[in-house]
């Protein structure tokens, strides 16, 4: 195997409370960064940055040391923790947000010490695209600096989302997104338009019906593996992002349709559980277990 490469990880580190159709929690352990670090922890090493309030608990800091998870860029400020409220409609087709907290990460900077500024994999969670082109600057030689966005920044600030892009070389964003950003309502047409921006990848998650690639000439769907049950869909698309991101550390000459599945594989145990309780159960064996069902299912439909 090939000696694994770092990734920065920048992004939200929250409290979330959910509601489901199949069950409640409170003050659980989420945000973009937790997810995403937590997903790639289990295949690569992660220099997490981010911040929080001074009532973080401790079973936070255990569960980032539970996956070898480095925490020395992040913040820890007097104030509150970001938290974050969402409820699931029953079919689990809409999300209606109850309430947003950003506390301390309002006024978040990202501060990334000088060592780790050289990482070769950078992530680029869906946080405001200024501190996402702040810290593309940073780390400009990084082999590969994968960026998210979310539909609030494409609405409110386009041209700085399409600034990111000009600093990306992968994009991971999902099909609404895309194609509000684009205006394609076609998938293909939608990605080639995003590539023009200036990433050399483009995946674009759809969800329940898996994910696209665009990389070049190449243009290839990838499914989902069948999970036996959903409870909670957040976090899918950071934790694919960590799948993503986990497999790239590992292969000096990457596969990205590999890849795109081993995300989709990573997602799916994102869903079955509530936060990121299903995740922290996730092997490498289990994993890969799952990537080689994926495989499959994408040779039958050739």
């Amino acid at each position: 195997m090939n000696k694994q490469k770092n990734i920065l990880a920048v992004g939200s580190i929250a409290l979330d409370t959910l509601m489901t159709p199949r069950g409640n929690r409170q003050n659980i352990l989420g945000g973009s960064a937790t997810y995403f670090s937590i997903s790639a922890g289990l295949l690569a090493p992660v220099k997490l940055v981010g911040v929080v309030g001074s009532d973080f608990p401790e079973d936070g800091w255990q569960l980032f040391r539970s996956r070898k998870i480095n925490t020395d860029n992040i913040l820890v400020e007097d104030g509150l923790t970001f938290r974050w409220g969402g409820k699931y409609s029953d079919d689990y087709s809409t999300r209606d947000t109850l309430f947003t907290e950003l506390g301390v990460f309002e006024k978040f900077s990202p501060s990334i010490l000088e060592s780790d500024r050289k990482s070769p994999l950078v992530f680029l969670g869906n946080i405001h695209p200024d501190l996402q082109s702040s810290v593309a600057k940073l780390t400009l030689n990084a082999d590969h600096i994968v960026t998210d966005t979310m539909n609030l920044w494409i609405d409110l600030f386009p041209e700085k989302v399409a600034e990111v892009l000009k600093l990306s070389t992968i994009l991971l964003i999902n099909h609404e997104e895309a194609e509000q950003f684009t205006g394609q309502s076609e998938i293909a047409n939608a990605a080639s338009e995003l590539l023009s921006y200036g990433p050399e990848i483009v995946v674009i998650k759809r969800g329940a019906d898996g994910a696209y690639l665009a990389h070049g000439d190449v243009r290839r769907s990838v499914p989902v593996f069948p999970i036996n049950m959903l409870n909670d869909p957040t976090g899918a698309g950071d934790s694919f992002a960590g799948g993503f991101m986990g497999y790239l550390s590992q292969s000096s000459q990457p596969d990205f349709l590999e890849a795109v599945i081993v995300g989709s594989a990573m997602a799916s145990f994102c869903v079955e559980g509530f936060g990121v309780e299903s995740l922290l159960s996730a092997t490498p064996e289990l994993l890969e277990h799952r990537v080689s069902t994926i495989k499959k299912t994408l040779v039958e439909t050739v």
